[in-house]
C-alpha cells in the first residue's frame, strides 16, 4: 500500500475517471451546461482535472474554452481526453499548465467555473484566485463554484464510497473520509482493487481543505469587485463582475 499525503493527484489520477467521471459528467451538465450555452466570448474552467467538465463546457457552448490545470498527473489525463475530441472542439480549447493566478488571462470569458477546486486552496491562494477570475471575466461575467466547507467535522467521518467498478476480473472501489486536523479538514481517498474477493492493492491520497464561512467568501469576492448573485443550483455559489 502507498500513502501519499497532499500528493497533487499522483495517486488519484489513475482512479479518477474510472470511479468518478460519469457522476461528475452528470453533475457538470446540471450545474454548468445552461450557463455555458449562453457564453458568447469564452469560458474559463479552473482546475480542469481530467477534463470531464471541460468536455461538458465544449459541448454546451460554441465559444473558446480555457482549461487551467497545474497538476501534471491530472493534466496528462486531460490531454488524453482532449486527443479524443473532434478537431472543431480542440480548435476552441486552450490548455494552461499553470495556476489561474499565473495564467495572465484578461477579459477572455463571460463564464468561469471552478468544480471541486476552491475548498482545496489555502486562503492566500484562494484570494489570488478571486483576483485572477475578476481579471479574466468580462464585465457582466459570471463565476460558478462549489463552496468550501464552513467548519470542521466533529471527528473522523465517512463522506462516501465510490464504485464498485469492474475491469475484467478486478473490482475497483474507494472510500472517502474526512477529519479535522489543526484547523484544516483532511479528506482521505482510500482506493482498493480486489480480484476474486482478494485484495490486490490499496492506495491512499490525502487532500487538505480549508474551511471558510459564506460571509468570508462573499467578503473576499467583494474585495475583487465580484458580487454574490443567485446561483443556478443549490449546491453552488455564484458571483458576477458588474457590467459597469
Amino acid at each position: 500500500m502507498s500513502d501519499a499525503p497532499d500528493a497533487d493527484y499522483t495517486v488519484s489520477a489513475e482512479f479518477y475517471d474510472l470511479l468518478q467521471a460519469e457522476t461528475d459528467r452528470r453533475r457538470a451538465k446540471r450545474r454548468f451546461a445552461e450557463a455555458a450555452a449562453r457564453a458568447r466570448h469564452g469560458v474559463l474552467d479552473i482546475g480542469a482535472g481530467t477534463g470531464v467538465v471541460t468536455e461538458v463546457l465544449l459541448a454546451a457552448c460554441t465559444a473558446p474554452v480555457h482549461a487551467v490545470e497545474p497538476a501534471a498527473a491530472m493534466r496528462a489525463a486531460l490531454a488524453s481526453r482532449v486527443a479524443a475530441l473532434g478537431a472543431d472542439q480542440r480548435a476552441r480549447l486552450t490548455l494552461h499548465p499553470e495556476p489561474v493566478e499565473a495564467a495572465g488571462l484578461v477579459e477572455v470569458a463571460d463564464l468561469a467555473v471552478a468544480s471541486n477546486v476552491i475548498a482545496c486552496l489555502e486562503p492566500a491562494t484562494r484570494r489570488a484566485t478571486w483576483q485572477a477570475v475578476s481579471r479574466a471575466l468580462l464585465p457582466g461575467g459570471l463565476l460558478l463554484f462549489d463552496p468550501p466547507p464552513t467548519g470542521l467535522p466533529a471527528g473522523r467521518e465517512p463522506v462516501g464510497r465510490l464504485g464498485p467498478v469492474r475491469v475484467g476480473p478486478d473490482i475497483y472501489t474507494a472510500e472517502v473520509t474526512r477529519e479535522p486536523d489543526r484547523g484544516f479538514v483532511r479528506t482521505v481517498f482510500t482506493y482498493r482493487v480486489e480480484r476474486d474477493g482478494r485484495p490486490v492493492r490499496e492506495e491512499r491520497e490525502t487532500f487538505t481543505m480549508w474551511p471558510a464561512s459564506a460571509s468570508q467568501i462573499a467578503a473576499e469576492l467583494g474585495d475583487q469587485g465580484l458580487q454574490i448573485v443567485q446561483a443556478p443550483s443549490a449546491d453552488l455559489l455564484a458571483a458576477r463582475r458588474p457590467a459597469h
